[in-house]
């Protein structure tokens, strides 16, 4: 099946009637749609859950909106459009997988330039007599800065 009649396909599903659609199988949690008739919408055609993005992208009379002229725009457009959120490429569980993998790698980088890769010091740090030569130097109580007020 080429990409020409799997286009055609598409839009031959997306123009059926609402009574030749079959409900597609899996939907998405966020856009599950309750199939009792909306009122409001009337006779307006009851479209398949198929976001344009999964489409394929050549063939179409607008090749950015993946649309045939005439098409009938689906009730809830802004989501199933191009310019709406990103169809997901994989299933959330190996996407998570991915992603643990990718923060244990950085983490166990993190380790490795931290605990392997740096030197020790060459040499050992100093060492001043009697806390660090506080006496010496008058004190914490001395070496404090001036409080500063506003009368002055």
């Amino acid at each position: 099946m080429n990409a020409l009649s799997r286009t055609r396909a598409a839009a031959r599903l997306l123009r059926s009637s609402p009574s030749s659609v079959a409900t597609p199988a899996v939907l998405r949690s966020y856009a599950s749609q309750a199939q009792e008739a909306d009122p409001q919408l009337a006779d307006y055609p009851r479209l398949p859950w198929v976001s344009r993005q999964t489409l394929p992208p050549k063939g179409w009379w607008d090749p950015q909106m993946r649309r045939n002229f005439g098409d009938t725009y689906h009730e809830n457009e802004d989501i199933l459009g191009m310019w709406g959120p990103d169809a997901a490429p994989l299933p959330p569980n190996v996407a998570l997988r991915w992603f643990s993998i990718a923060v244990a790698g950085f983490v166990s980088f993190g380790f490795l330039a931290k605990y392997a890769l740096i030197a020790d010091r060459p040499a050992i740090p100093r060492e001043y007599p009697f806390s660090g030569l506080v006496t010496e130097l008058g004190g914490l109580e001395e070496n404090q800065a001036r409080p500063e007020s506003v009368n002055e």
